[in-house]
């Protein structure tokens, strides 16, 4: 299913969807007051980027480094090339232990591997303990964000849900009352843990330590209870020394939450004494990615979401509209790079305006890969005739000065005169939940030239003398 399709119910809600717009841009006006106040903010970004680049550049001797710091440290270190492998290796380490409850913190890789329903299948509880994750997980959805998982849900619908499945009574929508709830439900399952895994949010190379942030405390009830740690790590979450990761907590939470800092940024240097800890290194696709010279850039990505809070196309459709692990922006670049026959349409769900460029805390030219993943798509035969159609169409008018000008004028007298049933008819999904705009009396170019000439330009049939 495409975007458009796949959105068109949540953009009928309109209750819904502006309540999630403004839900969302309260959440990006938070990460612009918490980055005016830092002068060298432009400045940590470009480390940032500097950074994750040369960390790429040189990322086999990063990764060979980091594991044998890790185990040197006691660590078990395995590699995974897809995500078949990886929930293998979760499922075998569990199985060899006779462990069938598992607790696990936030993890878009985990989301990425499938991993819940894979261990379902063979006997295992998985609890996500994440409050936004548990919430979504007991509705049998995913996640429609990366850091607020369950942003798209008001406390009415998580009152209802905590009714249906932990006997709350009903109509409870109480903030703090919800909360309670979950947090007596979650300590039962963090106390009968057997197991606990966690993502990894930055690997050090320099000392084959993992940095795992939260804000709620649940990674480190999850790591501390149980004997047996398992961390599943992309490959591009490394970073090469611990000097480097001060830049990296100073970005995130801001670009985040427009917090200073998340309230646990927790560092785990080898297992505790009485316990293990398991690092999954994961590619699946990551270095096909980096491969691409257009596009290896999305690896720098830290996760933070600031992209989707200030996607105008993210926050009135919703994360599930996108129907990839990750959504927004940065899952557009992402979603086609790993499977471009079922994520074709992502890029285009797009309006090119480069907000997400411009948040972006490791500098990652979105709306500009966005752009040329169109003419990739395009050159795969990925995109509708259609709209292949109209692109070759609208190319040829706009590289014709005489042309442009009189389809204005078309354009103009049309949205002036016609009916509305011919305006807004089947065809033009573009306007199905829109209202075209009033035409103007005269195009830009008509206006211009009769401005008076004070700057010693003229304008004339389209071309600038």
């Amino acid at each position: 299913m495409n975007h458009a399709t796949a959105a068109k119910k949540f953009v009928t809600n309109y209750e819904r969807a502006h309540w999630h717009d403004a839900s969302l841009w309260f959440v990006r006006s938070k990460r612009d007051k918490a980055t005016e106040v830092i002068p060298e903010w432009e400045q940590l970004r470009e480390t940032a980027s500097q950074i994750k680049r040369h960390t790429l550049a040189h990322l086999t001797d990063y990764l060979e480094q980091f594991t044998r710091e890790a185990e040197s440290r006691g660590v078990v270190v395995h590699w995974a090339v897809d995500a078949k492998e990886h929930n293998e290796i979760v499922a075998e380490l569990l199985a060899e232990r006779g462990m069938t409850r598992l607790v696990k913190s936030k993890s878009m890789l985990t989301e990425e591997c499938h991993l819940n329903d894979f261990l379902t299948e063979r006997g295992v509880e998985v609890i996500d303990t994440d409050l936004g994750e548990r919430i979504v997980q007991l509705r049998r959805e995913t996640p429609s964000h990366i850091v607020l998982p369950a942003i798209h849900l008001k406390r009415q619908d998580v009152g209802q849900t905590f009714h249906e499945y932990l006997d709350a009574p009903p109509g409870l929508d109480s903030p703090d009352e919800l909360t309670e709830l979950a947090r007596h439900h979650l300590r039962e399952k963090l106390l009968a843990a057997e197991a606990g895994l966690t993502g990894v949010n930055f690997g050090i190379a320099e000392t084959g330590g993992i940095v795992i942030c939260t804000n709620e405390g649940n990674a480190d009830l999850g790591t501390a209870l149980p004997k047996l740690h398992i961390a599943s790590m992309g490959i591009e979450k490394l970073i090469p020394k611990t000097e480097h990761l001060s830049v990296f907590l100073r970005l995130l939470a801001r670009s985040a939450t427009g917090q200073p800092i998340t309230s646990y940024s927790s560092h785990f240097q080898g297992p505790r004494p009485d316990g293990e800890l398991h690092i999954i290194l994961v590619d699946n696709g990551r270095t096909n990615l980096m491969a691409s010279t257009e596009f290896h850039r999305a690896l720098n990505c830290i996760r933070c979401g600031a992209c989707l809070n200030t996607c105008p196309v993210y926050r009135r459709s919703g994360g599930h509209s996108y129907h990839a692990t990750v959504a927004g922006p940065i899952g557009s670049v992402l979603g086609p790079a790993q499977d471009p026959k079922q994520h074709h349409s992502l890029p285009f769900a797009c309006t090119l305006c480069g907000s997400c460029t411009d948040v972006c805390p490791v500098k990652i030219p979105l709306h500009h890969q966005l752009l040329a993943f169109r003419s990739q798509l395009a050159e795969q035969k990925l995109v509708s005739a259609p709209k292949r159609w109209g692109m070759s169409v609208a190319s040829t008018i706009m590289r014709r000065p005489w042309l442009f000008a009189l389809t204005g004028r078309m354009a103009r007298f049309s949205l002036r005169w016609l009916p509305r049933f011919i305006t807004h008819s089947w065809p033009n999904t573009w306007a199905q939940k829109r209202e075209l705009p009033d035409a103007p009396k005269q195009s830009f170019r008509g206006w211009l030239a009769d401005r008076p000439n004070d700057d010693n330009r003229n304008v004339d049939n389209g071309k600038q003398k």
